[in-house]
């Protein structure tokens, strides 16, 4: 792949995780209060059943087990750790947290995928770490136990999904929708009977409600999953991982346009050294060894 080509893939996916960093201003400014799991449901299932209609294709074989693991963390279990740290943590922190995530993908990669640690990789770890605690450990930042642990928490069930789907591939014929389907369709089903068993059902949703929960199920699942599984096709899975910090330089961006959060200088180095890991850890035209995902027999 040329480095014109790499550079385009690597900007599409990125959008990805730049929606997703929206997530948490929606769920502090247009969601009902204290309602992770429905918003995780209300996120994952319409999006996956409107795929699944559309592509009118299902798992076989092997491929039923997968789609489950995979539909567990890359959606499930991920979305769930995602609205509990927002509803528990300013938005750039929140978001900032979970992007230990590369470092993640850096250990697992190496014993999954035989991908080696290479120097620039440690140095991109480096950088981010540095930035992450720039941008959060400042005062009064805003850190909770409960939003820490979920945070980390989702970026070690994002990180092994990432990997996994990287390791597994897609079947043979399945086409990217009707693989993004099958995960967000297992994923709000796997928390559908713990939302209604812990949190029920609301006696009102105003018009700002459904407006958030629309634009989350559209935009930040269905579409926006379909460009990340389209990177993780295309790009190398670290590659892939550190693009996510685009989430938390959204969050941090959007926390001080529109809720007053407070952005200082330090902040803004760290924002500097994020960047330069993202760009120091993306691949090189002149290595563009980085296979399509591979495909799989249906088995």
């Amino acid at each position: 792949m040329s480095g014109q080509r790499l550079a385009v893939t690597s900007a599409v996916t990125a959008l990805a995780p730049a929606v997703w960093g929206t997530t948490y201003l929606v769920t502090t400014e247009f969601l009902p209060p204290d309602r992770p799991l429905l918003a995780s449901v209300l996120r994952a299932l319409p999006a996956g059943l409107i795929l699944l209609l559309v592509t009118r294709t299902l798992p076989k074989g092997i491929w039923w087990w997968r789609a489950a693991v995979l539909g567990v963390l890359n959606i499930g279990a991920f979305f769930y750790f995602l609205f509990l740290a927002a509803y528990h943590l300013p938005g750039g922190v929140a978001a900032l947290v979970m992007s230990v995530q590369p470092m993640i993908v850096l250990v697992l990669s190496a014993l999954l995928l035989n991908d080696p640690i290479r120097q620039r990789h440690v140095v991109s770890c480096l950088f981010g770490a540095a930035g992450v605690g720039l941008l959060v450990l400042q005062p009064g930042a805003g850190l909770d136990g409960i939003g820490i642990a979920a945070g980390l928490l989702g970026a070690l069930s994002m990180a092994s999904g990432l990997v996994l789907t990287k390791k597994w591939g897609r079947p043979d014929g399945v086409g990217l929708l009707s693989f993004t389907g099958w995960q967000l369709t297992v994923g709000g089903l796997v928390l559908t009977p713990f939302a209604l068993a812990h949190e029920g059902l609301p006696d009102h949703l105003t018009w700002s409600n459904i407006g958030g929960f629309a634009y989350l199920g559209v935009i930040g699942a269905l579409v926006a999953y379909a460009l990340w599984f389209r990177g993780v096709a295309r790009l190398p899975a670290l590659a892939v991982s550190f693009l996510a910090f685009a989430s938390p330089l959204c969050a941090t961006v959007l926390g001080y346009l529109v809720l007053d959060e407070a952005l200082r200088p330090l902040q803004l180095l760290g924002a500097v050294a994020v960047i330069g890991a993202v760009v120091l850890a993306q691949p090189r035209a002149v290595s563009a060894s980085a296979p399509r995902v591979r495909t799989t027999s249906r088995g």
